[in-house]
């Protein structure tokens, strides 16, 4: 497989938690970093643990754009051309996250393959905020352009 269809089918797979998927598209050395928390996931089995082990259930993966490039350009799934950097083992995919008390979340996570694997990735959370209002002359809304 290309990088491009490891991200693609790595992505969808840990969007249905679908870790039997999962585990053969990771590198034997495999890690996620979390900045945020400031902790390292080393194992498939681990992340599986940590995912079956969320309070109320694991939450939801709604996956969004998948961007990196095999050649520098890309086509994301909601349309248009995206120029990227990278030599075609720098990835990011922007997923949003539905957690058991109802709360969603954005999530980025900046994926790097090595051997036609995943071999790292780094996550970043966060939450919506509403926009302040003083804004509001100097900005569109998304939905509303």
């Amino acid at each position: 497989m290309t990088n491009e269809e490891v991200v693609r089918h790595y992505v969808d797979a840990i969007s249905r938690w679908d870790y039997d998927a999962v585990a053969p598209l990771r590198h034997p050395h495999w890690t996620a970093v979390w900045p945020q928390s400031g902790e390292v996931v080393r194992s498939t089995d681990d992340d599986r643990r940590i995912t079956q082990g969320y309070p109320g259930g694991p939450p939801r993966l709604l996956p969004g754009r998948i961007v990196g490039s095999e050649d520098h350009w890309v086509t994301s799934p909601l349309g248009g051309a995206y120029k990227v950097g990278g030599d075609g083992e720098s990835w990011w995919a922007e997923l949003r996250m539905i957690y058991p008390d109802g709360r969603t979340w954005f999530t980025i996570t900046l994926i790097e393959v090595r051997e036609a694997k995943v071999w790292r990735e780094t996550q970043y959370w966060a939450e919506p905020f509403d926009a302040p209002e003083w804004r509001r002359e100097f900005v569109d809304r998304l939905g509303s352009a």
